[in-house]
């Protein structure tokens, strides 16, 4: 499956030279990194290239490292049923780039599209709809970066003086985050419930 993976890269290097940056492959799986400006037509080889037809788009995702100049990796995942192949596609990005969308080449681009959008804060040039998907209208910041707090800025509750869906800062209770990390599997001198009958048995 490797050599099958490396002729696979090394064909797809020699027809798109201009836009092949580099290749891997770990784990039986091909990764190949391009240039942005380029996605679109590099996206249309691979559906059209009669060694690559990688006809169905699996999925659009983001990978985000906050110390890189270059902050996010979209990452396109497809699947060539006619050769049995899947490859995977990124895209390097800083934090205001605006990447091309891809709808034009495959149409079920647009909700991923909008996700990475809603998740990462990615803009896409061209999508017909790049709106939230996944988080309310009044939602502030992208949950899936880095240096997005894990408790989120607001919280949402019905109100039911008000009747209706209220927004407010977040507040956390201190006695809910009182946690106790000990073992019983690292000299923790209390029984747990259920132990007492297992020494019992014994």
């Amino acid at each position: 499956m490797s050599e099958e993976l490396r002729e696979l890269a090394l064909h797809i290097e020699a027809k798109r030279p201009d836009c092949v940056l580099n290749h891997d492959i770990a784990f039986g799986e091909l990764t190949l990194t391009i240039s942005p400006n380029a996605l679109v037509s590099f996206v249309d080889f691979l559906k059209a290239d009669k060694t690559c037809l990688f006809s169905t788009l699996i999925d659009i995702t983001a990978v985000d490292y906050p110390a890189r100049e270059a902050r996010f990796d979209v990452v396109y995942h497809f699947l060539s049923m006619y050769q049995n192949h899947r490859v995977r596609v990124k895209v390097a990005a800083r934090e205001e780039d605006i990447l091309p969308s891809i709808i034009e080449v495959h149409p079920s681009a647009n909700w991923f599209e909008r996700e990475v959008f809603d998740m990462f804060g990615i803009l896409f040039s061209n999508h017909p709809d790049l709106r939230r998907i996944l988080t309310d209208y009044g939602f502030r910041g992208y949950p899936l970066r880095k240096d997005f707090p894990t408790t989120g800025y607001t919280e949402v509750r019905y109100s039911e003086e008000q009747k209706r869906v209220v927004y407010e800062p977040v507040s956390l209770v201190q006695e809910y985050r009182q946690f106790d990390f000990m073992s019983p599997w690292e000299g923790a001198e209390y029984i747990l419930p259920g132990d007492d009958k297992a020494e019992a048995k014994g």
